[in-house]
């Protein structure tokens, strides 16, 4: 059993002490407050509140349409659920991209308003000056490079990112920057493993992958993709830990077939 199993509140000084002793990380999505609990309870490192709730609560096809309120709602009803883990949230498409001071405003509304203990925010040296703006409030920043989802018009396409030498170099150069910045953390995102393993290993903050690979300081992946409740998203970095939406479906039509047939409630089941 790690040391860290017992560790009553992870903050950023924990993590960081993981990444020194060779512990990996663990991170999962959730946005809800049930949900948060459970993974919690579970002994989850960090919780990321993901603008990909655009997609699996809001039903859209990319991250951008989310908004800054819409995220302190979720990342509001998160943190009331949570007693350990470290809570960080992800500032939503147009809350940061150049406007520094919209930048710092936008992440002072999500520490004070939903309790969060930190934000993440897309991009290299593109936000630097964002991301300095919202560390001189206090406020703890993950960066985040590779495939960057709120770029995704820019890239046009959801494929491995960073395969050719030129952008190889950049996200190291913008990882490197994001560290002197002061970020605690960076996950990378849909990268080659070789390149992952590198960026772990030349920066002293934890990097965390999300298809990168096996030589980062960490994992994060989206609750609802690896507990199997969506199924229209498989990529290879992705591995499906239950299959909840064939069970919550025959859930369902049980219950149906019940309340049909007069069986539910039963005489047990009323007053």
């Amino acid at each position: 059993m790690s040391k860290y199993t017992e560790v009553k509140r992870i903050t950023t000084n924990t993590l960081q002490a993981m990444k020194r002793d060779g512990v990996k990380i663990s991170m999962l999505t959730a946005y809800d407050f049930s949900m948060a609990k459970i993974i919690d309870q579970a002994g989850i490192d960090i919780i990321l509140v993901g603008d990909s709730a655009s997609n699996v609560m809001h039903g859209h096809e990319s991250t951008l349409p989310i908004t800054l309120d819409q995220m302190i709602s979720h990342a509001a009803a998160v943190r009331k659920a949570v007693e350990r883990c470290f809570v960080v949230v992800d500032l939503p498409f147009g809350s940061y991209q150049g406007n520094s001071r919209a930048a710092l405003d936008s992440a002072i509304r999500i520490m004070k308003e939903a309790g969060a203990h930190g934000v993440k925010i897309e991009g290299g040296s593109e936000i630097l000056e964002s991301a300095k703006r919202i560390l001189s409030a206090g406020i703890p920043v993950m960066g985040h490079l590779g495939l960057t989802p709120q770029s995704i018009f820019k890239f046009g396409t959801y494929t491995v990112r960073a395969k050719e030498e030129a952008e190889a170099a950049k996200l190291i150069e913008d990882a490197h920057l994001l560290q002197e910045t002061g970020c605690f953390g960076i996950v990378l995102e849909k990268i080659p493993a070789a390149l992952g393993t590198r960026v772990a290993q030349e920066l002293d903050i934890p990097i965390i992958g999300i298809g990168a690979g096996n030589g980062v300081d960490g994992q994060v992946l989206v609750s609802h993709d690896m507990f199997g409740i969506t199924q229209d998203f498989s990529p290879r970095f992705l591995r499906r830990y239950l299959d909840l939406s064939s069970e919550m479906k025959g859930a369902v039509a049980q219950y149906i077939k019940d309340v049909k047939s007069g069986d539910f409630p039963n005489e047990k089941e009323q007053y």
